[in-house]
């Protein structure tokens, strides 16, 4: 076996491995004994031919082949312990001849990483404030939520709840048919088309009314763009909420319900000054880690940011199965192309492995580390809050070693934000009001199922948007915001 190097820096290598056949000629053999058994060869009984015959049978090309599945890591993972080689991820491989065998890897190598001055960062933490305003918002949409619809004879205004009869044509074609659907006419509702809620204010009970609506030239739907459609619509009913007075009366039918108004308040504000906490806690620590992010200097192999793209694609696609989509009719839907879309997920790949790098090194740093029965105890708890049902099938999957390297990375990331929250205030490790609290922690884990979330909002958004022109409204109870029905 022949190796030489390509090329080489400080974070990647690249690696050129010429085989001869005596180098080959194990892993053939290996390609035989796992071919023979499958063939009838005349003369022999099957899986007895001797490896010359089954070679001219099927060819040497063939038993190679056969055998690039276990040859090239196995010869690779012997190239990289011979030239003292530790690869940082997978090496990304590329079949340059087939015979010999010979191919060309690129390894990825420890990516290099200064944090800079970074005991040097500080940043002062807002302090929360809840207002009477906020808590009188808050009391203002409980009120709404609990309000019933009530008919009422006056034109319609936005935030009503109207019962409508809906026909669009778009260039000749129907493009929506919706009999008796409920809709909530608001600026923010969009549906079927932007523009169309709009039309319907000051119209009565009863009433017909015809009207175009010019789709704007950005629409997600280019085929959709810039034309228009010709509405017909009939109001069949316009209801209001009913609005109840806030008193003590009101406070009682609250939840489970309050002694009266003040208590209902105290019990707001309690509420939310812990979501305000909480939302400041964790935009402390998104404005350290990026704090620390400015400070550090990133060196890595490229390979490294299109592995992190390909992730996030995938995560992407398995979102889309979940909606019964595969990624190339979801693009279709949001008039992009593949590398469109990898140009969209580059920044937050980008992002993301950056956080991964700096979180590793400053773990390095600090010394941080999960001892196994952290884990333990972290899994006990989980298993604690689960339900009987799914309780053997959790215990199964925590003793997978894969689960358990997870819910370490996630610990271990708990660990350096909470300590580079004491950094950036410039206290000692354990003096941090922030990250004590398995509440407020965060880690790189939540930051990805915080970031995967983010992404499955937004391709969900996406596909509203799109379907919007195949939509009008579902029917709506309660309070509920405009949906959107079958167009045709």
């Amino acid at each position: 076996m022949k190796v030489t190097k390509e090329s080489s820096s400080t974070v990647e290598i690249i690696l050129n491995v010429e085989m001869d056949a005596a180098d080959e000629d194990p892993y053939i053999d290996r390609s035989y004994r796992r071919t023979v058994g499958r063939l009838n060869i005349p003369g022999f009984r099957k899986g007895k031919a001797p490896r010359s015959i089954v070679e001219n049978y099927v060819g040497r090309v063939a038993l190679l082949q056969e055998a690039l599945d276990f040859m090239i890591p196995e010869t690779l993972n012997q190239a990289l312990q011979d030239e003292e080689i530790q690869a940082f991820v997978e090496p990304r491989v590329e079949v340059t001849e087939l015979e010999p065998v010979s191919f060309k890897a690129t390894v990825p190598l420890e990516p290099s990483v200064d944090l800079g001055e970074f005991y040097d960062l500080r940043l002062e933490k807002e302090p929360v404030e809840i207002s009477d305003e906020e808590v009188d918002q808050v009391l203002e949409r409980i009120r709404r939520e609990m309000a019933p619809w009530d008919p009422v004879s006056r034109p319609v205004q936005f935030g009503d709840l109207l019962n409508l009869n809906v026909q669009g044509e778009m260039d000749g074609e129907q493009v929506v048919n919706d009999e008796a659907v409920d809709y909530i006419p608001e600026t923010s509702n969009v549906l079927p088309f932007p523009g169309f809620a709009e039309h319907l204010e000051n119209l009565e009970e009863g009433q017909e009314a015809e009207f175009t609506v010019t789709i704007p030239e950005d629409y997600p739907r280019t085929e959709y763009a810039g034309k228009d459609v010709a509405f017909k619509v009939e109001v069949l009913s316009v209801k209001e909420k009913a609005l109840a007075d806030l008193d003590d009366e009101f406070a009682k039918g609250v939840g489970e319900g309050f002694d009266d108004m003040e208590a209902l308040r105290a019990h707001i504000l309690e509420r939310v000054t812990s979501e305000a906490e909480s939302q400041a806690d964790y935009a402390f620590q998104e404005q350290s880690m990026n704090s620390l992010l400015e400070s550090a200097t990133i060196t890595a192999s490229d390979l490294l940011l299109e592995r992190e793209i390909q992730s996030m694609q995938d995560e992407r696609e398995r979102m889309l199965r979940n909606q019964r989509l595969d990624l190339d009719t979801y693009l279709t839907y949001v008039g992009k192309t593949e590398e469109e879309f990898q140009d969209e997920l580059r920044p937050v790949a980008e992002d993301r492995l950056n956080r991964m790098l700096v979180i590793r090194k400053l773990a390095q740093e600090e010394g941080l580390m999960v001892e196994p029965e952290e884990i333990q105890e972290e899994i006990e708890s989980m298993l604690a809050n689960a339900s009987g049902e799914n309780i053997n099938a959790m215990r199964r999957a925590f003793n997978s070693e894969g689960t358990r390297d997870s819910i370490r990375a996630s610990l271990l990331n708990q660990k350096v934000m909470a300590r580079l929250v004491e950094i950036v205030q410039g206290q000692e490790p354990g003096e941090g009001a922030i990250g004590s609290d398995d509440e407020t922690e965060t880690s790189s884990a939540d930051e990805a199922a915080s970031a995967e979330a983010e992404a499955e909002a937004e391709t969900t958004a996406e596909l509203e948007n799109v379907e919007s022109a195949e939509a009008v409204s579902e029917e709506s109870s309660g309070e509920a915001d405009a949906s959107a029905g079958d167009s045709r």
